[in-house]
C-alpha cells in the first residue's frame, strides 16, 4: 500500500465506502453529494486517488475495499508508533497515560489483551 494517510475529507469519504460497501459508483456519488456536497467530478478524482493507493477498488462501477477499516486504522497505528516512539509500544503507553488517567476498566482490558496475547505464544 502506498500511503496509509488519509486527510480529514478523505476520511469521510473513505467512511461512506466502509459504512456502505458494496456499492454502485452511481450511489456513492449521490452519498457524497448529499453527505460532502460533493460533485461527481470531484467523487470520481477521490475514488481514482485512493484506488491507486490500494484501499479501494473500482470495478465494472462496484466500489469495495481492499482493506478493512480496522486493518486501515492498525497500520496507521502501527506506523504512528514507529515514526513517533522508534517502535516501543511501552514508550507510546506511557505518553498516552501520563496526559490522560486510565479507568480502572481500560487497565482491565489492557492486561487482558497483554495476557491473551501471551497465551497465544
Amino acid at each position: 500500500m502506498e500511503e496509509m494517510k488519509l486527510g480529514a475529507v478523505e476520511s469521510r469519504f473513505a467512511d461512506i465506502i466502509w459504512q456502505q460497501e458494496p456499492l454502485s459508483s452511481g450511489e456513492l456519488v449521490k452519498l457524497c453529494g448529499e453527505e460532502l456536497g460533493w460533485k461527481k467530478s470531484t467523487t470520481y478524482t477521490v475514488l481514482k486517488k485512493l484506488c491507486e493507493r490500494g484501499i479501494f477498488r473500482n470495478q465494472d462501477g462496484q466500489v469495495t475495499s481492499l482493506i478493512s477499516r480496522q486493518d486501515f486504522h492498525a497500520a496507521q497505528s502501527r506506523r504512528f508508533v514507529e515514526d513517533t516512539f522508534q517502535g516501543s509500544l511501552p514508550a507510546f503507553i506511557a505518553a498516552f497515560a501520563s496526559q490522560k488517567r486510565l479507568s480502572r476498566e481500560e487497565i482491565r482490558e489492557i492486561r487482558g489483551m497483554i495476557d491473551s496475547y501471551e497465551e497465544g505464544r
